[in-house]
């Protein structure tokens, strides 16, 4: 690598010239700012006093000496404290050579040593399909774990599906009232939707019955406000579903078998919606069969002192030493709660897998949740407890508004992927480019198009921060969206077969080897033998150097919008180039397969960033 080329001289230059050693941590590179002439500036205010001159002549004296001592530069100049270097054409093109022979160039690689990390997302109830919250944490989990991968980790990427709870019972019981025994199949409705729809009908009627109770409590004398609270409380139809969830707890057969039943047709629903949205998990995890795991290991935490019982049988652990309260993690009739329930599941998972650290992919309202279940994972010996990590993300909304499962507003992560993907079609059919296509390649295209654009729009945007996602805009083929890099790959990809029709044709270019993927290259004497590159095809090969330290940066950030903003960097940087320069129609034969080579690698490039957001890129567009 060029930057470490010149750190390494540049230690050597102190050393020679001030007579110090420094650690290559005090060289301090940086992208030339596009206002002065250069690639590279060392900063050299950190030898000054080693130096003891002003920072210009100590800038130049250590300029100097790495254009005498080190073949990367080729010139430089000094800017106050500030030394621009320009980098030598070979170096370049050996930078390039080296992008060009990797595969997967700046992503680390895979083996058995490796740190293990498992990641946890989705986590959705069986009451209801799948709707944008989550699909913007499916999308986040996923795309984490590529670049967890990318950086040289193993990823076990795992799913905990609440599957039991007072809501579950709301949807079985309003089945069982109004459902005349429908079933997807008679239905013709996934059955995620058919279980959301008996959920929104529980609360429909359940709503109704708190208003007329409500009602004949104020008639009774009840003030308003505590009648509205006494009505929640002794509505038929809420008494009904906690009787319902107590013959769960007891394993009423008929209660149970219902569950299953109904459950069933709701996972089928799920992994239609996984497969469209293009993730998947390594281990599924049930909260049906981590809750008493979690009792368990309350309990043995109680015999330890680590916890204590409270006079009415429930159970607490004293977070005050930690600057937090006190947190319950069993009711006084033995019952679980969700923090339970987590470390039951944290047990299942150490036992099933030797891992390094925990990654939470959990909505920023469980911010709190998660410091303690750090402490509480600790106290109980989970080795990474203490630095688990709560990959915190923000609320998503439309541009309507707020989305309510229970009435029915949702926004339908079905619907939404359909939208996007009939959006990309009625785009591509009104531009007129896709009219030598077969009808197949043509929906083709609109999903990877439809999916890539919402997933880009989602991953862009920092994590941390609540979003409002507008399908219009995702979709537009010109700015920062998923469409505006995938047209750039098309681009690309079509240059290159251009380029390989014009090598078949002429017998100038029928010597030339050909590359893996087909396109014509020239032999390795090639990246010698170019003595000079213009401005922009320095700024390319540049550009797609700094793929690796992004893949970094996006891995210790936790940051899968760092990714998506090098690709739109690098997509601008190249239409740029193409906007200047001309590939194909080059004369030089030289410069042509300089900026075939260069092509190529960005669209590798953009292909490979692109799928650690899970995202497709297509041939054509």
């Amino acid at each position: 690598m060029i930057e470490q080329q010149i750190t390494s001289a540049a230690m050597e230059a102190v050393k020679a010239l001030y007579g110090q050693e420094v650690p290559a941590k005090m060289i301090q590179l940086q992208k030339t700012r596009s206002e002065f002439e250069g690639n590279l500036t060392l900063v050299v205010f950190p030898f000054l006093k080693m130096s003891r001159k002003g920072p210009e002549q100590t800038a130049q004296e250590i300029g100097q000496h790495l254009l005498d001592n080190c073949d990367a530069v080729a010139g430089f100049n000094v800017v106050k404290g500030f030394l621009n270097l320009t980098v030598a054409s070979a170096s370049w093109l050996s930078l390039l050579a080296d992008i060009d022979a990797a595969p997967h160039y700046g992503e680390k690689t895979v083996n058995e040593d490796s740190p293990l990390v498992m990641i946890e997302y989705s986590s959705p109830n069986t009451n209801k399909p799948l709707h944008l919250g989550h699909v913007r944490n499916n999308l986040l989990g996923w795309s984490l774990a590529q670049i967890m991968q990318a950086n040289g980790n193993r990823v076990v990427k795992t799913n905990i599906v609440n599957d039991r709870g007072i809501h579950i019972c709301k949807s079985m019981l309003a089945w069982q009232k109004w459902g005349n025994g429908e079933t997807p199949e008679s239905s013709g409705k996934k059955g995620d939707h058919l279980i959301g729809d008996y959920y929104v009908a529980f609360d429909k009627h359940y709503r109704e019955e708190v208003k007329q109770l409500t009602a004949q409590l104020v008639a009774d004398g009840v003030p308003a406000d505590k009648a509205e609270e006494q009505a929640k409380q002794e509505a038929p139809l809420i008494k009904e579903a906690h009787a319902m969830l107590v013959k769960w707890e007891q394993n009423d057969p008929e209660v149970r078998a219902l569950w299953e039943k109904m459950n069933a047709w709701v996972y089928a629903g799920f992994d239609e919606t996984y497969q469209k949205m293009g993730v998947a998990f390594d281990k599924i995890y049930y909260e049906s069969q981590t809750y008493l795991k979690g009792k368990a290991k309350v309990e043995e935490g109680l015999e330890k002192g680590l916890f204590e019982r409270h006079d009415d049988g429930s159970v607490w652990a004293d977070l005050t030493n930690e600057g937090l309260d006190q947190k319950l993690l069993l009711r006084s009739d033995g019952t679980s709660v969700y923090m339970t329930q987590d470390i039951g599941t944290a047990e299942m998972r150490y036992e099933d897998y030797p891992i390094d650290k925990m990654i939470y992919v959990v909505g920023n309202e469980q911010n709190y949740h998660f410091q303690v279940l750090s402490i509480l994972l600790d106290r109980l010996g989970f080795k990474w407890g203490k630095e688990l990590v709560h990959f915190s993300y923000g609320m998503v909304e439309l541009p309507n508004g707020k989305m309510k499962s229970r009435e029915g507003t949702v926004v339908d992560a079905d619907d939404l992927m359909e939208l996007m993907v009939n959006d990309a079609r009625r785009v591509s059919d009104e531009a007129g480019k896709n009219v030598d296509m077969t009808e197949a390649e043509k929906q083709e295209i609109a999903r990877i198009v439809g999916m890539g654009a919402l997933k880009y729009f989602i991953l862009k945007v920092d994590a941390r921060k609540n979003m409002l996602f507008n399908p219009e805009e995702s979709i537009d083929f010109n700015g920062n969206t998923g469409p505006f890099i995938q047209y750039t790959h098309a681009r690309i990809r079509s240059i290159l077969r251009k380029n390989e029709e014009l090598r078949v044709k002429n017998e100038e270019f029928a010597a030339a080897t050909p590359s893996p993927d087909g396109t014509a290259v020239a032999d390795s004497s090639f990246f010698t033998l170019h003595a000079s590159l213009e401005e922009k095809e320095i700024e390319l090969i540049q550009k797609m150097s700094e793929y690796g330290a992004a893949v970094e940066q996006a891995g210790k950030d936790y940051s899968p919008s760092g990714i998506a903003n090098y690709c739109y960097e690098l997509t601008k940087v190249f239409n740029q180039f193409y906007h200047d320069y001309s590939i194909l129609n080059e004369p030089d034969e030289q410069k042509r397969q300089l900026r075939l080579v260069i092509a190529r690698n960005v669209a590798k490039i953009l292909k490979n960033g692109m799928a650690l957001l899970g995202i497709e890129v297509p041939e054509r567009m």
